[in-house]
């Protein structure tokens, strides 16, 4: 089975334990949640589904079954708190906390490399920026950035970048991308940091509505009466048209300028939540 610093959901975890069990013997849902002190036979079946949650006593009853000790154990208490998290900041809290602990075990958490990504909006600008100014300097490239960063903040991001294999050096020494486009992803802690992301470039959004020239901005927007039909469909035409900005983009291999699409399709009133 994998190491319990592979996986970042409690769940899927207590869920792959029992069916690496399953495999190996007669081992039942019954069996599992006797030996964790539930009297239920389908507890941990139903937290595994994530219809129940562990509550804070029975997670360390849980991983002594499962035999997880020092480092793993923690990772795992780790974990269930990163899953029960009420908002965003709390979870990229505790998900700081998990890597620090992984990385006192030397291993590595499979999704590090995607949250830092999505961490900071200098990343995904950066690894935009840096392959379209061969031989450009850190503190040129900071210069280039809107708004301004320092010269550090640049080649600690593109340190991280080289490394998480988003970019590379070709044998000139310039930054080329190993891929032309990242995306998220099914993961699951990407979402929490993503909505942070989302904050950072609304934030600078708001900025260029003053600080850049219109011809050099686009903005529009149209309110809307709407059905959830309707939802499903526009939301449906959205995820088309940005595939499809995205294929425009990618066709040449030269970049004038790095440019931020933000598409907002949100609730403007409280109607459907008071139905019934």
């Amino acid at each position: 089975m994998k190491d319990v610093f592979e996986y970042t959901g409690y769940r899927q975890y207590i869920a792959d334990f029992y069916a690496e069990r399953k495999v190996k013997s007669a081992f039942t849902w019954r069996e599992f949640a006797r030996m964790a002190g539930f009297a239920s036979s389908v507890h941990l079946k139903y937290v595994s589904e994530g219809r129940f949650n562990l509550g804070e006593e029975s997670v360390e009853r849980v991983a002594k079954a499962m035999g997880l000790r020092g480092n793993r154990l923690e990772y795992f208490r780790a974990m269930v708190e990163f899953d029960h998290a009420a908002t965003d900041n709390i979870k990229k809290e505790i998900f700081d906390r998990m890597l620090s602990i992984a990385k006192r075990s030397d291993a590595k958490v499979v999704e590090a490399d995607a949250y830092r990504y999505f961490d900071s909006w200098k990343n995904p600008v950066l690894r935009e920026l840096a392959p379209s100014m061969p031989g450009a300097k850190p503190l040129a490239l900071a210069k280039a950035c809107r708004p301004k960063i320092t010269a550090a903040e640049v080649s600690d991001s593109l340190n991280f970048l080289v490394k998480a294999n988003m970019l590379q050096k070709d044998e000139n020494g310039n930054y080329v991308q190993t891929n032309r486009s990242i995306t998220a992803g099914p993961m699951k802690v990407t979402p929490a940091v993503i909505r942070g992301l989302h904050h950072q470039m609304g934030e600078l959004a708001l900025d260029t509505i003053e600080g850049v020239p219109q011809n050099e901005r686009h903005f529009s927007g149209v309110t809307l009466g709407i059905t959830q039909g309707a939802y499903d469909e526009i939301v449906a035409e959205i995820d088309a048209f940005r595939k499809r900005i995205v294929e425009i983009a990618t066709r040449e291999t030269e970049t004038d300028e790095v440019y931020r699409l933000n598409i907002q399709f949100f609730p403007m009133t409280n109607k459907s939540s008071k139905k019934g």
